[in-house]
C-alpha cells in the first residue's frame, strides 16, 4: 500500500501556470506507475495523464496535450504535474493515483489521494 498526497493547487488566472506535486509514503513509489485524474463538479473524474514506473512512457489526455507536462522524481518519491497555459474548463479537483501499470483507465489504479482543487478563472 501506498499513501499519497496532492499538493500545489489553486486559484489561477486563465493562461496561468500551476504544478501538482504529489508525494507518496509507504511502500516505495518507484514501484509503481502513476496518473492524474480530475473530476469538476456534476461530471465524472476523468483521465489526464500517465507515467511509467521509470518515467520513460508518459501520455496524455488530448484536452491537455501540449500544455500539461507529468515528470517523476523517483528518488523523492513525487509525481508532477506541470500546467500551463491553463483554461477556465481546467477547473477541477485534480487526484494522484498509483497502479500498476500506466493506464487511461482509472480502475488500474488502486491507490488515490485526497486531491487538490484548481480553480482556473477567466
Amino acid at each position: 500500500q501506498v499513501q499519497l498526497v496532492e499538493s500545489g493547487g489553486g486559484l489561477v488566472q486563465a493562461g496561468g501556470s500551476l504544478r501538482l506535486s504529489c508525494a507518496a509514503s509507504g511502500r516505495t513509489g518507484s514501484n509503481y506507475a502513476m496518473g492524474w485524474f480530475r473530476q469538476a463538479p456534476g461530471k465524472e473524474r476523468e483521465f489526464v495523464s500517465t507515467i511509467s514506473r521509470s518515467g520513460g512512457y508518459t501520455y496524455y489526455a488530448d484536452s491537455v496535450k501540449g500544455r500539461f507536462t507529468i515528470s517523476r522524481d523517483n528518488a523523492k518519491n513525487t509525481v508532477y504535474l506541470q500546467m500551463n497555459s491553463l483554461k477556465p474548463e481546467d477547473t477541477a479537483v485534480y487526484f494522484c493515483a498509483a497502479g500498476s501499470a500506466a493506464s487511461t483507465y482509472s480502475r488500474v489504479y488502486n491507490n488515490w489521494g485526497q486531491g487538490t482543487q484548481v480553480t482556473v478563472s477567466s
